[in-house]
């Protein structure tokens, strides 16, 4: 069973973000994107009970890399990053075109029975890229999965909807995304990490994948820092702190 899974390098969330000439900055404390530990533990947990590889797959700048080195110190078995300067301010649909190529690169080597995403990126958080790239591969998606169930020929599914619950199966090859309810991911220990350094990851272009048209269908025209919070209102309870609390909230709420 061959088995891709998609992972993005995004800026660490607790760090200081901003924008430059409509893009996010990066490279600065990057860090994987924390809902795509959960897709590599789904398919490196599928490749070790159903027998297969895992290959990881990103697209980024040069430092992007570091997301498929985390990839690999959990357990994938390959990785591949698509860098390409022509890539740089891509939307979803120039995502989606770039992976769903490196996908088919891979497949070169044979078929590739499925494709796993997270259910987001913390960067971007338009949880479009996993519906966009199954379009672009012409695959069926489940995806918001909490639960997977696979026997190498079809996948189960059951995720939540609001307030229901459904219970999806399709054939493979197909596009599966999870939820950071779907599973624990693993913490790498020293070896599998010292083994990950010396792993190659493997980069291609643009050119290689057969893609020349990858302008962005989507721009940001503006953007502006986000406003300091207003301090907050301390109540020193003498012994009327509750009824004084009541009033605040009553005056809030009116």
């Amino acid at each position: 069973m061959k088995i891709v899974v998609c992972v993005k390098q995004v800026p660490d969330l607790q760090s200081d973000r901003s924008m430059a000439g409509g893009r996010l900055v990066r490279g600065e404390d990057d860090v994987l994107n924390e809902l795509d530990e959960y897709a590599v533990e789904a398919a490196v947990a599928l490749a070790e009970s159903l027998g297969g590889t895992v290959t990881a797959v990103t697209m980024g700048p040069s430092d992007a890399d570091d997301a498929l080195r985390r990839a690999l110190q959990m357990g994938a078995d390959d990785a591949l990053h698509v860098a390409d300067d022509a890539l740089a301010g891509a939307d979803v649909g120039v995502t989606a075109r770039a992976l769903a190529a490196a996908v088919r690169h891979l497949e070169e080597g044979g078929p590739i029975d499925l494709v796993v995403t997270g259910m987001a990126t913390m960067d971007s958080l338009t949880s479009m890229l996993p519906d966009a790239l199954a379009a672009a591969l012409g695959l069926p998606a489940l995806t918001l999965a909490a639960e997977v169930e696979c026997d190498g020929t079809q996948a189960r599914i059951t995720r939540t909807i609001g307030d229901h619950t459904e219970v999806l199966s399709a054939p493979l090859p197909l596009l599966l995304s999870v939820t950071d309810q779907a599973n624990e991911p693993r913490i790498p220990n020293f070896a599998a990490m010292k083994a990950a350094r010396r792993r190659t990851v493997r980069t291609v272009g643009l050119a290689e994948l057969g893609l020349d048209d990858v302008r962005p269908a989507t721009a940001v025209l503006t953007a502006v820092p986000r406003p300091p919070r207003a301090p907050g209102t301390i109540i020193s309870d003498t012994g009327d702190g509750g009824a004084r609390l009541a009033a605040f909230l009553r005056e809030r709420l009116a």
